[in-house]
C-alpha cells in the first residue's frame, strides 16, 4: 500500500479511528493502523473504499473478524463497516462510554472491546 493511501485514509478519518473515535492526539504512543474492513483473508482489497482508520486497540480486537454474537440477542451480526455505514446510526457516546444502539453496534462494541479502561480513559482525556 502506498504513501498516498494511507495519508488519504488518515486524512478522511480526521486521523480519529473510525470505530472507537478516539483521536490519535489521544494516543500518541502508537501511530494508528490501516485496517481492511474486509480483510484480505476474505477477499477484501488494497482498495480506499475497503480500508479504514483504527487505534490499534481496535485492529487488533478486529482482527479478520467479520462478524460477532450482539450481546442482547445472542445472535450473530455483522461488525460495523465504516466504509458503508453511518457510526452514529449504530453507537452513541455516553460520556467517553461507546454504546451500540443496534445489533452491530452492540456487537462492534463487545468484539472490539471499545470500553475497556484504558480507552475510555483515553477518550476522557485522563
Amino acid at each position: 500500500m502506498d504513501r498516498a493511501i494511507r495519508r488519504l485514509v488518515r486524512e478522511r478519518a480526521g486521523h480519529r479511528c473510525e470505530y472507537c473515535q478516539l483521536n490519535q492526539a489521544q494516543a500518541p504512543f502508537a501511530l494508528f493502523h490501516i485496517d481492511h474492513v474486509i480483510p484480505r483473508q476474505h477477499g477484501g482489497s488494497d482498495e480506499p473504499s475497503n480500508l479504514a482508520l483504527a487505534c490499534h486497540h481496535c485492529n487488533l480486537h478486529k482482527g479478520p473478524n467479520l462478524t460477532g454474537i450482539d450481546p442482547y440477542t445472542g445472535q450473530i451480526s455483522a461488525l460495523f463497516n465504516p466504509r458503508r455505514e453511518y457510526w452514529y446510526s449504530h453507537f452513541v457516546f455516553q460520556e467517553a462510554t461507546v454504546v451500540g444502539l443496534t445489533a452491530i453496534g452492540r456487537t462492534t462494541v463487545r468484539v472490539l472491546a471499545m470500553n475497556a479502561p484504558d480507552r475510555v480513559q483515553l477518550r476522557a482525556g485522563q
